[in-house]
């Protein structure tokens, strides 16, 4: 199957926390099942500082937002260790910034119109890149508004008219909600802001809008698919979640092996285990924490760090 990541992180390109470790590893243990993903994202200024070469395609896309037209030209690379193609939207004006989404801890203001244009590239990118494309996967609020873009604006306009979308829920907190004058950007039409599809208490949701336009919901766990369906963790949304309740989907969160085994961490040092020492050398690498916080080394008290 061949499948488009939509995302807004993906490790080591950018990355602020699982989303982008899922996004920058799923795609290649896909890969290695047989199936062919690619991964397209903005081209943050993250992504100029990972060390890896990004390649002007010459490709170029006009969006509207708005009343206005903002172009931005595709770049190519690919995941470390890996033939996964990346895509890149390199939109200086609204990519190069310090930060993915914030900064001196306020959102960036723009945030609707960056991640609105980013939602119209990524689509874009299959008929323009000629990319060959059987589902599109999209990841967190900013990904968002692609499944209602596929079933409204691009409803009629081969191929983008006959792919299917999954949502993937990987932290509902964050939904990308915006004051509703924002809904203008979009292009989408003003009938679909209403209390079932697109608004939140008077506010565009770009995780709503997908939660109800994607053929299908997943999420990080079959504990947290359940647990999103009711308060505290519904985060205000469990009437959608629960109207969707047999599309969703709870997948438990895999591990990079590559990346993540405690026998070859290299921040490990000496410490270093496995299954067959597994109690040794975690009590002897929190025993060696302790020693570094100058916190006392003792082996009955849970140790938690925030």
């Amino acid at each position: 199957m061949k499948i488009l990541f939509a995302t807004s992180e993906a490790a080591p390109f950018a990355k602020t926390g699982g989303l982008g470790d899922v996004c920058g590893s799923l795609p290649r243990a896909l890969a290695a099942l047989g199936h062919e993903p690619i991964v397209v994202l903005p081209a943050f200024r993250n992504a100029y500082q990972a060390g890896l070469e990004l390649e002007p395609t010459g490709v170029y896309v006009d969006a509207p937002i708005g009343q206005k037209t903002v172009r931005a030209q595709y770049l190519r690379s690919h995941l470390p260790a890996s033939d996964v193609p990346v895509v890149l939207i390199d939109q200086l004006g609204y990519y190069d910034r310090p930060e993915l989404y914030r900064e001196d801890g306020a959102d960036y203001q723009d945030n609707c119109e960056r991640f609105t244009f980013y939602c119209r590239a990524a689509l874009e990118a299959i008929p323009l890149l000629g990319l060959e494309v059987d589902l599109i996967h999209c990841h967190d609020w900013c990904a968002g508004l692609i499944p209602a873009y596929l079933k409204t604006v691009y409803a009629d306009r081969p191929p983008l008219d006959t792919l299917p979308s999954i949502m993937t829920i990987h932290n509902l907190a964050y939904q990308g909600n915006f004051w509703h004058w924002d809904m203008a950007l979009t292009g989408i039409d003003w009938k679909y802001f209403n209390w079932q599809q697109m608004e939140v208490y008077g506010n565009l949701s770009f995780l709503k809008t997908g939660l109800v336009f994607a053929d299908a919901l997943t999420t990080v766990s079959p504990t947290y698919a359940k647990e999103i369906q009711h308060p505290p963790l519904s985060c205000g949304l469990e009437g959608t979640l629960q109207q969707r309740a047999d599309d969703l989907t709870g997948i438990i969160n895999g591990v990079d092996y590559d990346e993540w085994s405690p026998a070859s961490d290299p921040f490990l040092g000496d410490l270093q285990y496995d299954v067959d020492n597994y109690a040794e050398g975690k009590a002897a690498c929190k025993a060696d924490l302790q020693a570094r916080m100058q916190l006392p080394q003792r082996h009955d008290v849970p140790l938690l760090a925030t």
